[in-house]
């Protein structure tokens, strides 16, 4: 992979940076990180104008409504908005970085035709029914159970940490289709569904978090009927599609994580700096030299990741090329980052001294979530397993 920058790709970043100087100072206040209807609105908003100025999705295929950019434009994109302060994808991060690019990658022309250009204009909202109250980090034990009736599924059982459920149009749903036994073992018999969320007998309760968020939302489904034409991939062949989905979820999905991250490293370091810490801790210093060797590998990790992924795929009737899966190096990527977050935010607290306990600080806000990201999108457990099995070769668990 070339790390270097053509003229082109510096004209396109010349561009950008001209833009965000335009449009950023004239956004409205961000809303209540609390008040999650307010932050949908802002957050969509945000994707409009991406949408309107041709930069949403820059990176999906064209007959995928993105832009069909290159990696390195990806990159750079990433990069600027990032340095720019610009909002995040926020509430829709689940339909832009999981539902999104899995429908792009396995769907239909018409599902894609359908559900993706309202992903892009920031119309629509997604988020990810995946795990139960008894399958978490062992996910193949879902017992969400659909019946076939006719051209619908007869859904009933419950989800939870459901992100964002409670402001989402559509969710990504798995559901069993056939019951484990001697012959069909958990990893199969599972379907991937996309569901309405105003559907009937779709019920949502939120759940307050250590931080005091309501972000996630246990969710009860009591006999929802879903079209047949809204499963994506085969029936029964869910748990290959789930892996896509998973793939781009550790592979890209945290991309523009690791940029916000080396900015609060700069921003700690400067801290320390106003107020003392930086000369008085030889050891903190150490630990953010340290963290930003890290985040800079993280960043050449994330490089390699996204290259990865581009130029391959298709969907399920062959008509989606161009959009490709993210391999096993998301696992590496994501087993590290997630440990490194939460170091950088236990460096905050040192850097903050008695400010720690204001939880009204962001960085305290961010130190209480970073707690959740060995647990997100599969326990470090599991990709320690991954490692060793798909990349060192070790034997497989028992």
């Amino acid at each position: 992979m070339d790390l270097t920058y053509t003229e082109d790709e510096e004209v396109f970043r010349g561009q950008l940076k001209a833009w965000l100087a335009k449009v950023l100072p004239a956004l409205p206040p961000a809303p209540d990180p609390l008040d999650w209807p307010g932050r949908r609105a802002y957050d969509t908003a945000w994707q409009r104008m991406l949408y309107e100025a041709g930069y949403a999705g820059l990176h999906w295929p064209a007959d995928a409504g993105g832009g069909g950019a290159t990696p390195t434009q990806h990159l750079i994109f990433l990069e600027e908005t990032e340095r720019a302060g610009a909002p995040y994808v926020g509430a829709n991060f689940v339909g832009l970085l999981h539902a999104g690019p899995t429908i792009a990658a396995e769907g239909t022309a018409e599902q894609r035709a359908r559900w993706l250009p309202p992903v892009l204009r920031g119309d629509e909202v997604w988020c990810q029914g995946f795990s139960e109250p008894g399958a978490g980090s062992d996910l193949a034990s879902l017992r969400t159970r659909a019946v076939r009736d006719g051209d619908h599924y007869v859904v009933s059982g419950s989800k939870i940490w459901t992100s964002h459920a409670e402001v989402a149009d559509w969710c990504e749903l798995l559901v069993r289709t056939e019951p484990v036994s001697d012959a069909v073992p958990k990893h199969r018999g599972i379907t991937w569904l996309a569901m309405r969320m105003d559907a009937p007998g779709v019920t949502v309760r939120p759940l307050r978090t250590l931080a005091g968020s309501t972000e996630f939302a246990e969710m009860f489904l009591d006999d929802v009927r879903i079209p047949v034409t809204d499963r994506v991939g085969a029936e029964n062949d869910g748990w290959r599609v789930t892996m896509v989905t998973l793939s781009f979820e550790r592979g890209t999905a945290f991309v523009g994580e690791v940029v916000a991250c080396r900015r609060t490293l700069g921003e700690l370091a400067r801290t320390a700096r106003d107020n003392g810490r930086w000369d008085a801790d030889p050891a903190l210093r150490r630990r953010l030299g340290r963290l930003g060797a890290e985040f800079a590998a993280l960043w050449r990790l994330t490089q390699w990741n996204v290259s990865e992924s581009q130029g391959g795929g298709s969907g399920a009737d062959g008509s989606g090329g161009g959009f490709g899966v993210p391999g096993i190096g998301g696992s590496v990527f994501k087993l590290r980052y997630s440990q490194a977050r939460q170091e950088l935010y236990e460096a905050a607290g040192e850097v903050l001294g008695p400010d720690a306990l204001d939880l009204a600080h962001p960085w305290n806000q961010d130190r209480l979530s970073s707690l959740s990201y060995t647990i997100a999108a599969g326990t470090s457990q599991i990709q320690q397993n991954i490692v060793a099995e798909r990349i060192l070769g070790l034997p497989k668990e028992r």
